[in-house]
């Protein structure tokens, strides 16, 4: 008797079942689609429903894009297609894709937060294809996309045309360059020195010249670099992951399949894709004992965003080897610091501006937000500040430069105390360091830090879940900050369509974190039962009688006391002896001086 098959799940299978199961798909799609995913139909987990709920909801924000998406103002191709009219240009167009939109994003996050819980421990039978069809299904939609929750790109765009029309990005800004609105770049940078390195100025003006003037072939170039890099980091992950002797299927769908990571490198097309490739591969490379090559590959990062330069050290460590003595390790840091440089300024002098991106490192420091915690204690210091009548702008600096010292010092710290084992777990702590201590938190600074934990492990605890919260956070957030909404719509502005996908958003999440009985046990939130809430009411309402008769007592007492002194005072008046007002006699008398 032939023995029967495993399923996922570890449950046996007859053999007749299966064949049965199998002979019943008959046509071509069915059957091969029956094929691709009877593992996972066969397991108690079933990882295909949350797989295609996802590629469902990376569908509707493709549809949504045409609608509330990214368009440059010169892009009459795209424009001009009836769809796109309606969506963008119609009362009922913009409010259906607001729906998509928002649904469609959080329908994603659930579908993450879902296929975490039905892979387990990721140690199944069937995990790394599960996870593998995830990232490609969820990603494949939206590099169809128009740009969605970022104008970056169009700034991209922006920079490309003045390196080349012979303008230094680091001195100049791209307001000189004209028509930059009907690009779609963002007019609140538009007076900032560019906080690029040489290595993407010079893909921005290839991308310029590839489009000849028209917007959509250069963002088509963006997005195709976002994808390569997307790709690496992928490929670096993994083989981060299996270096550290860490579960690689659950790395991957922590830091690659993760909806935050998809919505800002492809559907956003931020350059962070392209730099945090380059940092996986460039760290695979030193841990393989081929650090001239890993280093030079890392250098390529911080030719794209500089931010990494801050890494540079720990590659030393990296490259100096366990358990060397801290004066090997300093000499190899400065060596790769050394090495890495002069690399930069190589491609400084090819690409002109040499270092200029030192200064313009401190671009992105000079707003704040309010999700931000140095950010948030910068605007109250100086509103109260203000309201003293003290200059409330400089406490505000001060509180900015003191955060940063702080995660300096934090940086200073996990270079020189931890263990060599934990290399890669250090540089994520000094990054995050560095991003905690900023005014500024956007989506993709966090993107930053989760291949670095995820590859060095995160636990199922306190850490898993910070995970679960941070990522649909910032998803949500993106979901109702960024949308291009037509100025001269009759019926709704941005304002109005930013506040109704706000409360789409606020009432998905109260339904993923208390109602949906599969996600809700993820945030671990014991909310009270309807008769505990009118317990606590009835408690909440004689606990303000109470106060209400105490201090109607107290006020009371003090009205008798105040009684109790006055007729005393009238008492003690009316029982003292008179002064005797006349002399004997009748003659009034006068007290006499003290000399």
């Amino acid at each position: 008797m032939a023995n029967p098959a495993r399923s996922m799940s570890g449950r046996a299978v007859p053999a007749s079942v299966g064949h049965a199961r199998a002979h019943s798909q008959a046509g071509s799609l069915g059957r091969r689609l029956h094929e691709r995913f009877m593992a996972y139909e066969e397991g108690e987990g079933r990882p295909w429903v949350a797989i295609w709920q996802g590629f469902t909801g990376s569908m509707m924000m493709l549809v949504a894009s045409f609608g509330v998406g990214w368009l440059p103002n010169a892009s009459y191709s795209v424009a001009s297609l009836a769809p796109v009219i309606w969506m963008r240009y119609e009362l009922a167009g913009v409010i259906t894709s607001i729906l998509l939109l928002v649904f469609g994003g959080m329908l994603l996050v659930r579908s993450w937060l879902r296929l975490g819980s039905r892979l387990g421990d990721f140690a199944k039978d069937g995990t790394a294809a599960a996870v593998r069809n995830a990232t490609l299904l969820w990603s494949a939609p939206l590099a169809f996309s128009l740009p969605l929750f970022s104008r970056d790109v169009f700034a991209y765009i922006a920079q490309g045309l003045m390196v080349t029309n012979g303008l230094n990005p680091y001195k100049d800004s791209y307001s000189q360059i004209t028509g930059y609105l009907q690009i779609g770049a963002d007019d609140l940078w538009s007076q900032s020195p560019t906080p690029y390195g040489p290595v993407w100025l010079w893909l921005e003006s290839w991308a310029v010249f590839f489009g000849q003037g028209n917007p959509l072939p250069s963002i088509a170039v963006f997005r195709l670099l976002a994808i390569v890099g997307f790709l690496l980091m992928w490929w670096g992950v993994t083989k981060m992951a299996a270096l550290h002797h860490v579960n690689v299927p659950r790395a991957v769908f922590l830091s690659v399949t993760n909806p935050l990571v998809l919505t800002t490198f492809i559907a956003s097309i931020h350059n962070d894709a392209l730099m945090m490739g380059c940092v996986l591969v460039g760290l695979y490379l030193v841990a393989r004992k081929k650090p001239i090559l890993g280093i030079a590959v890392f250098t390529l990062s911080i030719g794209i965003k500089p931010i990494t330069v801050l890494l540079l050290p720990f590659i030393g460590l990296m490259w100096a080897g366990p358990r060397a003595s801290w004066r090997r390790k300093l000499v190899f840091a400065g060596l790769a610091t050394a090495y890495s440089l002069g690399l930069m300024a190589i491609l400084g002098f090819i690409v002109g501006g040499g270092f200029g991106w030192v200064a313009a490192l401190k671009t992105p420091g000079t707003v704040w937000i309010w999700y931000a915690p140095v950010g948030m204690l910068g605007f109250i210091v100086g509103a109260l500040a203000n309201a003293l009548g003290l200059d409330g702008a400089s406490l505000t600096d001060l509180v900015y430069l003191g955060a940063k010292v702080v995660g300096l010092l934090v940086v200073a710290r996990v270079f020189f105390v931890g263990k060599d084992a934990h290399l890669v777990r250090r540089m994520g702590v000094a990054l995050a360091a560095v991003v905690l201590s900023s005014s500024m938190i956007q989506g993709w600074y966090v993107v930053w830090l989760l291949p670095l934990f995820a590859v060095s492990g995160v636990r199922s605890d306190w850490q898993y879940k910070v995970l679960s919260f941070v990522t649909p956070f910032f998803v949500a957030y993106s979901l109702c900050d960024q949308l291009d909404i037509f100025p001269y719509l009759t019926g709704i502005d941005l304002t109005s369509a930013r506040n109704f996908a706000a409360v789409l958003v606020l009432a998905f999440c109260v339904y993923l974190v208390a109602i949906d009985s599969k996600t809700k046990h993820l945030f671990n939130i014991r909310w009270p039962s309807l008769s505990q809430m009118r317990e606590l009411g009835v408690r909440a309402r004689d606990a303000v009688r109470a106060e209400a008769a105490r201090i109607r007592r107290g006020a009371e007492g003090h009205t008798g006391t105040d009684e109790k002194i006055v007729k005393g005072r009238a008492q003690g008046l009316s029982d003292a002896p008179s002064a005797p007002d006349a002399a004997p006699g009748g003659t009034p008398q006068t007290p006499s001086r003290r000399k």
